[in-house]
This record gives C-alpha cells, sequence and structure tokens, in this order.
C-alpha cells in the first residue's frame, strides 16, 4: 500500500493551463517543467514510482535465479525469477540493517537465492526469510519473517514493467486495449536484442519524448530519414490509455527505415502484408518508446538522471530466425538509427539551452505536433492531479 501524498506539482496552475487546450489554441510546458530540480523530484515520485516504468527485457531475467536491480524514480527495486518461473520484484533493501541487496544497475546475476552482502541474511527468489545468522532468539511473530517487501511487477509482450508506489492502475487499464491490438500484431516478445547502444543525452526526458514524437523538424535534421519516408505522411492515433503517438509510411522504394531503404532482414512472422508499408512510433509513459518496423522492432528506454540529463538504452529486436540465419548483420538498422539518435540528441540539447534562458516563453503547437500535444496533454493534466492517465484537453474556463 502506498503511503504518497497526491498533490499538484509545484507549477503555477495558470502556465498548465494553455498546455491542454485543443490543438490549435494550445501551449507548451512552462520551461521550470525542463529546468527545475523540485518538479523532477515530483516527476520520479508521481510519474515514476507512482506509474508504470519499463525497467527492460524480460530476456534478460529468463532463468529461474536471474537478479537484477534497477532503479525506479528514486527506488532501488530488485527483480528476481522464481523457480516457479514467475518475475518478482522486491525493493532493494535488507530486512535487517537495509544494506542493498544488489548494487543498482546490476544485471547478468543468477544465484540460488537473495543474499545480502552485508550480514548474509538470506531470502528465496519468492522473498521468503530463510536465514539470520545470530538471531535465534528472535521472536517467532517479528515481522522480519515476512520477508523482502514487494513491488508489482508486470510482464508486457517481452518488457518489464514495475509499479513502486503499489497503486497505479492495474497495467492493461494502464496501457489501454488500443495500444495493445496495435503491438501485439508485432509479437515483440518474440524477438530478441541483436544490438544495444546507450546514450547519456544533456536534455530533459520530457525534450528527448517531445522530440520522438514529431517529425515536423525531419526535413531540417533529418535529410537521411526523409529519404526513405515523407515527414508528413501516417496519422496521429486516439489513445485510449498513457500513451502517445502515430505512424509513418514507407516510400515505394523503402522496404524499411535503413541508410538505402533495404532491408537486411526478413519480415516479422505473421505480421500481416498491409503493415509493411507503416512504421509505428508510439511513447508509452513515462519511459518507453517503441518503433515497429516491417522487419524490427527499435526501443528507446529514459531514465531521468538530472534536469538536463537522461540516460537513453536503445536496443534493437529481431527475429529468433533472422539472428540465426548465415550471415546476419543487424547494422543496417542499427547505423541508420544511430545516426539519427545523434541528430535528435543534437537538436534536443539546444532546446534544453533554450529552455533555461529567461528569454523563453511557452510556444503554440503546428498540427503537425498533434502527438507532442498528446504527451504534453498527460504531462499538464499530471502535474494538476498527481495521476498519470490517457491525454485530454480541456476547454478554457469561462
Amino acid at each position: 500500500m502506498s503511503t504518497r501524498t497526491r498533490h499538484r506539482a509545484p507549477i503555477d496552475p495558470a502556465l498548465l493551463e494553455p498546455v491542454t487546450r485543443p490543438l490549435g489554441r494550445s501551449r507548451t510546458l512552462p520551461g521550470e517543467a525542463y529546468t527545475s530540480e523540485t518538479v523532477l523530484a515530483w516527476e520520479r515520485e508521481h510519474f515514476f514510482e507512482g506509474s508504470w516504468v519499463c525497467a527492460g527485457r524480460a530476456t534478460s531475467l529468463s532463468d529461474a535465479g536471474d537478479q537484477a536491480a534497477v532503479r525506479v524514480g528514486e527506488e532501488g527495486i530488485l527483480l528476481a525469477r522464481g523457480d516457479d518461473g514467475a518475475l518478482r520484484g522486491f525493493f532493494n533493501v535488507c530486512r535487517h540493517r537495509g544494506h542493498e541487496l544488489l548494487p543498482c544497475g546490476a544485471r547478468g546475476v543468477n544465484r540460488r537465492a537473495i543474499r545480502c552482502p552485508y550480514h548474509a541474511w538470506v531470502y528465496g527468489l519468492d522473498g521468503t526469510l530463510r536465514s539470520n545468522p545470530k538471531f535465534d532468539e528472535l521472536d517467532a511473530d517479528d515481522p522480519v519473517h515476512d520477508g523482502l517487501v514487494a513491488v508489482r511487477v508486470e510482464e508486457w509482450h517481452g518488457w518489464v514493467f514495475v509499479n513502486a508506489s503499489g497503486d497505479a492502475p492495474p497495467l492493461p487499464e494502464h496501457l489501454g486495449p488500443t495500444l495493445e491490438h496495435l503491438l501485439g500484431r508485432y509479437r515483440p516478445e518474440d524477438l530478441l536484442p541483436a544490438a544495444t547502444h546507450t546514450y547519456e543525452v544533456a536534455a530533459n526526458w520530457k525534450s528527448i519524448v517531445e522530440n520522438y514524437h514529431e517529425c515536423y523538424h525531419c526535413t531540417q535534421i533529418h535529410p537521411e530519414l526523409c529519404k526513405v519516408t515523407p515527414p508528413d505522411s501516417g496519422e496521429t492515433y486516439e489513445p485510449d490509455g498513457a500513451w502517445a503517438g502515430g505512424s509513418m509510411v514507407l516510400m515505394d522504394h523503402a522496404e524499411t527505415m535503413s541508410l538505402t531503404g533495404r532491408s537486411g532482414s526478413e519480415p516479422l512472422p505473421g505480421l500481416p502484408e498491409d503493415l509493411r508499408r507503416y512504421v509505428h512510433y508510439v511513447g508509452l509513459f513515462p519511459n518507453l518508446l517503441v518503433s515497429a518496423h516491417p522487419d524490427y522492432v527499435m526501443t528507446h528506454r529514459l531514465e531521468a538522471l538530472a534536469p538536463d540529463r537522461t540516460f537513453v538504452e536503445c536496443e534493437w529486436l529481431f527475429p529468433r530466425s533472422a539472428l540465426a540465419g548465415p550471415g546476419f548483420d543487424p547494422s543496417y538498422a542499427v547505423d541508420f538509427w544511430d545516426l539519427t539518435n545523434r541528430q535528435d540528441w543534437a537538436a534536443c540539447e539546444s532546446v534544453q539551452r533554450g529552455l533555461a534562458s529567461r528569454g523563453y516563453r511557452q510556444g503554440p503547437l503546428s498540427s503537425a505536433e498533434s502527438a507532442v500535444h498528446q504527451f504534453m496533454c498527460i504531462v499538464a493534466n499530471g502535474y494538476q492531479s498527481g495521476v498519470v492517465a490517457a491525454p485530454r484537453t480541456r476547454e478554457p474556463a469561462g
């Protein structure tokens, strides 16, 4: 049970009201949303701890005994795969003196139990207390016998999601049925990572998400991208969960998003023919961006390090059969998006410097930024209610 107090973000509500007006009359978020330590602390509590945050791919925790320690907001979370196949989450805190059970960021650990490195208390993979040395006199009803404190964890299409506060709605309700239908057709749970790149971007996490959600900037900074997809193609979706996004259409000569437009793989198994001309871009609030291509799925997973600093993990997922094929090389996709990523990071970092200027004012949004508007509505409404929900607009009072 969460002990969080739901309260508004430390931002003047008068600055948030224009953000949620219908597109065409709306404005961008105020500068302090991107620059304030106090606002980021609020976001960590309400948007990250209080919502469903992606902690990575379940394939890194596929075997019994696999363990990892991740950061969700300000909380350390221990993930462990049990002998029964269930993935469980616990606060990364020993019941004795509070020592971390694994260092934050630790992955690739496989042990038959969870062991505290400080005083050797041992817990089962299900969190039950197994051994507490030199505590023979401990009362049988002492609450430490309850074991580690559990955290809500769900697996969804191969990704691991964590709700640290314990009071978010069920994950399917948080995401909504439309997203399930959209991404489910790509069967991402059957895909494996072929490459991973990490970046540290000198920009606020929201600036990175906003940049992802529009191609208004593409003709200016992405000449390679514009050779394989028209920047004004596709449509914006109508989310029924906490996400935003839309599609883009491949040019006639292009099979996928690559420097040549050619694919070095095979179409995703079972993908309907009509979807092989589209790329779908969706942002699961707050920290997972999923780009579904005809032959691979790319993700960006974000961690907010500071108001002006974000860690980004980019993964390229392919069918198992493609990875096993002779001479398979994912670089056709990786090189294209690494170049595009770095073009985006330079733009986001420039935006961050502008947002910190005393000359910044809340700007208008064009029809080409409709998914950005959706994302900003999730943020602004969340700032005012303390709750993450599907994007919605509000008519001005009076």
